[in-house]
């Protein structure tokens, strides 16, 4: 029977940009060819399938969306517009920090790759950091991107 909004499904899937890169996947034999599992010290146990109900929005609208008619045992490989994944990048979420204030706000240094939170549940990267200014990205980090899916359902319940 095909998948509806509401049902219960178990998918494996592989992410890449549309350049073919890698950026994640459910499959522990594709995150050990890509280097993976050892580059990122990321564990075999890290890639598991992934398990939700289709329509509630348990993940990107997208992949929910591309999901609705497929059935058990079903491959396809959808492309995912920003829009339906992880939105367009915005400037206004770029944010400039006095270096001092960062440090009193985050308790460290400001370094580049640094991963902060936010008090108002933000998350964002420190993408810059200069004598006068520290410059936080609070996108998320796939907002912008147009996304390429291989998408396997493996159980519908």
């Amino acid at each position: 029977m095909p998948i509806e909004p509401g049902d219960g499904v178990t998918i494996h899937y592989v992410g890449r940009f549309e350049d073919g890169s890698l950026f994640d996947t459910s499959r522990q034999d594709v995150a050990r060819h890509e280097d993976l599992i050892t580059a990122q010290g990321n564990e075999p146990a890290d890639y598991a399938p992934l398990s939700f109900t289709v329509g509630r929005g348990d993940i990107i609208e997208g992949i929910d969306e591309a999901l609705v008619g497929m059935e058990d045992g079903e491959e396809k490989t959808i492309e995912v517009p920003p829009a339906k994944a992880y939105g367009e990048f915005e400037a206004e979420k770029l944010r400039e920090y006095d270096p001092e204030a960062f440090e009193e706000m985050v308790g460290q240094e400001p370094e580049v790759g640094i991963h902060v939170e936010a008090k108002n549940e933000l998350h964002g990267d420190v993408v810059t950091v200069r004598d006068d200014a520290v410059q936080v990205d609070f996108n998320h980090e796939l907002a912008g991107r147009t996304l390429v899916f291989d998408i396997e359902v493996i159980d519908v319940r």
